[in-house]
């Protein structure tokens, strides 16, 4: 609302209910999305995040000692076969997905990591954290909760970089970590 309210000519292709919209983010996830004002803008947009040149880096904090300084999640991604509300790591009806992520900073039963998504699936950081069994603070489908309160999980869309549609400029923005997300990050400092 607040898009259409400010951008008039937003572009169309996603349809009346997400007028503009190249990417977007989880529900309860914080940071940046892409928009487009236009078709062509759109357009662009769209075949950047298919041919995976978009930077995407998100901030999350897992529960658990990540060991190894970085790492990369290659696995396919598709519905629960249960629940299928819910993704899971499956080779049935699935898309290929990955995962790069570095430890920023460890708390002994937590880690700051930095992802880099190669693929745009559905809960893909959430799901790939989960099956290498180091889930998302605070999220409460695919995590576990430790009696940490959150506005949402700590996964935070911090960095989105882009060629620019018109002028083919590289352009690359960063939003700032929630107070939440922050103020976890210090008492967990000050252990």
């Amino acid at each position: 609302n607040a898009l259409m309210f400010h951008c008039k000519d937003l572009s169309g292709i996603n349809g009346e209910l997400r007028p503009g919209i190249v990417h977007r983010i989880d529900k309860d996830t914080t940071g940046l999305i892409m928009a487009a004002k236009n078709d062509k803008a759109h357009a662009s947009l769209a075949a950047q995040l298919k041919d995976h040149s978009v930077n995407r880096r998100y901030l999350a904090l897992v529960h658990g000692n990540i060991s190894h300084d970085q790492g990369t999640i290659d696995a396919p991604i598709g519905r629960d076969a249960q629940d299928r509300k819910l993704y899971t790591v499956t080779d049935r009806n699935s898309k290929h997905a990955v995962t790069h992520f570095t430890v920023v900073e460890r708390f002994g039963d937590y880690s700051l990591l930095e992802l880099k998504l190669e693929t745009g699936r559905t809960h893909q950081i959430r799901v790939h954290m989960k099956y290498i069994g180091h889930p998302l603070v605070g999220d409460p489908v695919y995590g576990k909760s430790k009696g940490i309160k959150l506005n949402g999980q700590a996964l935070h869309a911090a960095i989105l970089g882009f060629v620019h549609p018109s002028t083919g400029e590289y352009m690359e923005f960063s939003a700032p970590m929630p107070n939440d997300m922050e103020e976890l990050l210090t008492i967990l400092r000050g252990r």
